[in-house]
């Protein structure tokens, strides 16, 4: 096993670890605060968090860490695990199971190694840097939709909406009516993934985090996708924004976006 395949041998038993710890608490009573007017927070993501940090630090201790909740080591080191221990909190919360486990390696600044677990349906993403990605230890690859108005999209809405006039809105109306249909489920490393395996044509989000992409915009670039920000720049893992897509319909998914571009 050479290091890049423990790399993501750990991610995956922490990310799993973590996954089954928040399937048993699916369907409980959960302890809720708020970091913002919808932007919640429940004890779940907080644990979740510990158990992966357990795990990654005994395994890498010499290696930085930076998560969504609380956790952010910074050990020098040229290597940095970023996880969300929870993505999809809000449908966490409310019992719906829609919902994962986002782990990403950054080396020098670049994603090379990511996992995303869906305990639910037992889904684990996985991707390596330059080996592909894969479903369940098999291959995936990107959908091969040519025209947008066949197409099937993905986004979601950033948590200040309700005072934001950049808020996806005037987006998700343009691309309503001309898209084939649009999905918000809540998770944008899941949105990610069903990009990279084929079960959407694309995504678009605003405003979201290293944690909520660095995992997923890697896995839909190993399975042959296009990666971007909103003014068609390769997406970076600061990018604020992101266009992900099978290729074909890129193009045409950033001229929509640009006409909604708040000046």
């Amino acid at each position: 096993m050479n290091q890049v395949e423990r790399y993501l041998k750990e991610a995956s038993l922490a990310a799993v670890k973590a996954g089954k710890y928040l399937l048993e608490g699916l369907n409980r009573k959960k302890q809720i605060s708020f970091k913002g007017q919808v932007d919640l927070v429940t004890s779940y993501d907080r644990q979740s968090e510990e158990i992966i940090y357990a795990e990654l630090s005994r395994n890498f201790p010499d290696h930085s860490f930076l998560a969504e909740e609380a956790i952010s080591q910074d050990n020098e080191s040229e290597y940095c695990w970023i996880v969300d221990p929870l993505d999809g909190t809000t449908n966490f919360a409310h019992s719906l199971p829609i919902f994962c486990v986002s782990i990403a390696l950054v080396f020098e600044k670049e994603i090379i190694v990511g996992v995303v677990y869906d305990p639910a349906r037992d889904e684990m993403f996985t991707v390596s840097k330059g080996n592909g990605a894969c479903l369940n230890n098999r291959p995936i690859r990107i959908s091969d939709t040519r025209e947008l108005d066949k197409s099937l999209l993905a986004t979601g809405f950033p948590y200040d909406v309700r005072v934001s006039p950049d808020n996806n809105l005037n987006h998700f109306s343009r691309f309503a009516i001309r898209a084939q249909a649009i999905r918000r489920c809540g998770s944008a490393a899941l949105d990610l993934c069903y990009v990279a395996c084929g079960r959407f044509d694309g995504f678009w989000e605003m405003k979201l985090k290293p944690w909520d992409l660095a995992a997923g915009a890697l896995m839909v670039k190993e399975a042959g996708g296009r990666t971007t920000d909103f003014y068609g720049q390769d997406f970076e893992i600061t990018s604020p924004d992101i266009v992900a897509s099978n290729g074909l319909i890129h193009q045409s998914m950033l001229e929509i976006i640009t006409l909604g571009l708040v000046k």
